[in-house]
């Protein structure tokens, strides 16, 4: 069998398709889940490709654990390099090739504590739509009965205290069992967001990038820790703009023949870090029109000519491009010249 240098893996539900190329095709087959592994043992060091899905950091770090050289590639500029029809091996061919492209772009690998952190923000943000579907439901079934209430956490509360109140003939028997099982949803709902709250400012305390980060206006502990937990190697990005570009918030260009035509925001990559730096920037600004504007010139001159929203998508891009920089520097932050004075 020939000298092997390159694999590409392709991750399947049940089967992993193996081919490696050395110039050509030296091995094409199937593997089961629970023979990965040792068939990885028995291979000398080389260089293996896989498709950053689901399952693609752990089999990364399970396959540089017996001595291999992982890269992981965005799905969508494996694409493509696939020739023909769409199935395993043809995939985990585009995959072989195009893990040796010069200028291929790679995902690094997150760490099992990365990722754990990672999963309680999905897991908190799965709860706090549920939450909203269930407010919304409890709103929708009592105004079919004509009972509604303020917009507001307030007013929700009020209407549950109309179900409560079994003197109140307003709400038939069915339908308050109903609206009570929703109550008892919501307050465990509501629980669970406080706890794993609670877990997010634990893991904050216990990261000092994150601890750097919160110092940025409008960068509280939960952008600062799904930042640090997302970026796995701030150093990928060759600077703060190819950083914001991956967040989605630079224009979308639609450039040709030298005239360079720039749109709205791409709204590519992350959309959850994204949101969550969208919400700063409002943050900043809300706070900027009760206090003032005076000490932020920059941000007065932009909200003097642009719409709120707008002004805020570019001081998120400021402020995406100001996390990077520290986070890739190791350094803090630093107050701009007209806030120091």
């Amino acid at each position: 069998m020939q000298t092997i240098t390159t694999i590409g893996l392709d991750i399947a539900k049940s089967v992993f398709q193996v081919i490696d190329a050395a110039g050509q095709v030296v091995i094409h087959r199937q593997l089961k889940r629970r023979f990965v592994l040792s068939f990885f043992e028995k291979l000398p060091s080389c260089l293996v490709g896989i498709e950053a899905c689901a399952s693609s950091h752990y089999w990364s770090r399970e396959l540089q654990a017996l001595g291999h050289t992982v890269l992981l590639m965005p799905p969508a500029y494996v694409k493509p390099y696939v020739k023909r029809q769409k199935n395993d091996s043809a995939d985990a061919e585009a995959i072989c090739e195009a893990v040796t492209r010069p200028n291929m772009r790679f995902v690094p690998t997150k760490t099992v504590e990365q990722q754990s952190c990672l999963m309680l923000h999905r897991a908190r943000h799965l709860f706090i739509r549920q939450q909203t579907a269930v407010i919304n439901s409890i709103r929708a079934y009592l105004a079919e009965f004509g009972i509604v209430a303020p917009v507001g956490r307030r007013g929700v509360e009020q209407l549950l205290e109309v179900v409560a109140d079994i003197a109140d003939r307003r709400l038939p028997e069915v339908a308050r069992a109903c609206l009570a099982a929703f109550g008892s949803q919501l307050r465990a709902l509501k629980a669970q967001i406080l706890e794993f709250d609670r877990r997010i400012i634990a893991w904050h305390r216990s990261s000092a990038t994150s601890k750097r980060l919160d110092a940025i206006p409008g960068v509280g502990p939960a952008l600062a820790t799904a930042f640090v937990a997302s970026i796995a190697d701030p150093k990928a990005f060759r600077s703060g703009r190819d950083f914001s570009a991956w967040v989605g918030l630079m224009p979308k260009q639609n450039s040709s023949g030298g005239k360079d035509k720039l749109g709205s925001i791409s709204k590519q990559g992350d959309r959850y870090l994204r949101s969550l730096f969208t919400a700063g920037a409002l943050a900043v600004i809300r706070y900027a029109k009760i206090h003032g504007t005076d000490h932020r010139p920059w941000l007065t001159r932009l909200l003097a000519r642009r719409p709120t929203k707008v002004a805020a998508i570019a001081l998120a891009n400021k402020l995406a491009r100001m996390a990077w920089a520290m986070m890739a520097r190791n350094e803090r932050y630093k107050e701009p010249a007209a806030l120091a004075a």
